[in-house]
């Protein structure tokens, strides 16, 4: 199964194969790939694309790792991704970042809103996601998208998002 981008209004969210995660770790796009920023991956982001890349099996083609690119300009100026798929109680987690040219513009919220979407389009109930307890930007960007503060441990934040369940249309 080949793994769908997904367009928001600004944004295309393109899943990142395992080719792809070692060009990017190495910094050595080949001339298809779409342009990415200078910045980009940035620090937080290369420990799981050099996974991937690694990953004897290929990513699954819904609940793996995306670059975010402007519609614009197509440039790749951040990665969002679920850390696997979901658990037995029908919950993801997800982590997510951009370079810094890139923040403040509300793309981590439109995005964190796809994958939201793209989680309850796979029956998924509940999105985890966590941040640093100082990183006020994330901490905005989360409850903007609508997650809930559940917990603080270790100097971490701890959030979910609950997906609503679907009114029954029964007669």
């Amino acid at each position: 199964m080949t793994a769908a981008a997904f367009t928001t209004e600004r944004l295309l969210l393109e899943p990142i194969s395992r080719e792809l995660a070692a060009r990017i770790v190495a910094k050595a796009p080949l001339p298809g790939d779409a342009p990415w920023h200078p910045d980009y991956p940035f620090a937080d982001e290369v420990y799981p694309l050099r996974f991937l890349a690694a990953a004897a099996d290929p990513p699954d083609p819904v609940f793996g790792m995306y670059q975010i690119r402007t519609r614009a300009d197509g440039l790749a100026v951040g990665g969002i991704g679920f850390f696997g798929p979901p658990h037995d109680d029908d919950r993801v987690e997800l982590g997510y970042g951009l370079v810094a040219p890139a923040r403040g513009l509300g793309y981590a919220t439109e995005a964190l809103l796809a994958m939201i979407a793209i989680a309850q389009a796979h029956a998924v109930r509940l999105v985890a996601a966590d941040t640093e307890a100082d990183n006020a930007a994330s901490l905005g960007v989360l409850r903007k998208a609508g997650f809930v503060e559940v917990r603080r441990e270790r100097g971490a934040v701890f959030f979910e998002f609950v997906i609503p369940e679907e009114p029954s249309t029964s007669a």
